[in-house]
């Protein structure tokens, strides 16, 4: 994978949380994982990508994150059912972004959502994924790529 491409997810997530009531997020390296549930949290938002490129993009979270981004864009439903609903928010927002920037040939599958780990895999033997941790406020999610 390009690391133009990663960048393009980067600033993806930043532009996220941009319009949440505390902006400051906080993105480490990216590292590399064999399985996508070497870097999962509570919930999962994935998204499947073919054309031009193949593979997974995905944002996984921990619930309290999730409590307090429905909260902080003014939102006072907390159930199960919204913070799925928030996972898979995240998850869309962040390939669509990526779309923009990487054209038509970047398409991209409505979001599979998960609590626990995901039972997608990533498509084809030997692909791995890059983990990019992010902190927002106190809480640790992660963005999950894997093209070829």
């Amino acid at each position: 994978m390009k690391e133009e491409n990663l960048r393009v997810f980067l600033s993806s997530i930043v532009k996220y949380f941009a319009h949440t009531s505390d902006p400051s997020v906080n993105v480490g390296a990216p590292y590399l994982v064999d399985e996508i549930k070497d870097a999962c949290k509570d919930y999962t938002g994935l998204i499947s990508i073919s054309g031009d490129y193949n593979g997974v993009c995905y944002f996984s979270a921990p619930a309290v994150l999730l409590r307090h981004l429905i909260l902080s864009v003014g939102e006072t439903d907390t159930s199960e059912s919204m913070m799925l609903d928030a996972v898979g928010e995240v998850a869309n927002t962040l390939s669509g972004n990526a779309r923009k920037e990487l054209g038509k040939g970047f398409e991209i599958s409505a979001p599979h959502i998960t609590k626990g780990l995901p039972t997608m895999e990533t498509e084809g033997e030997g692909n791995r994924i890059y983990a990019i941790p992010i902190q927002w406020k106190s809480y640790k999610a992660m963005l999950g790529i894997s093209l070829h």
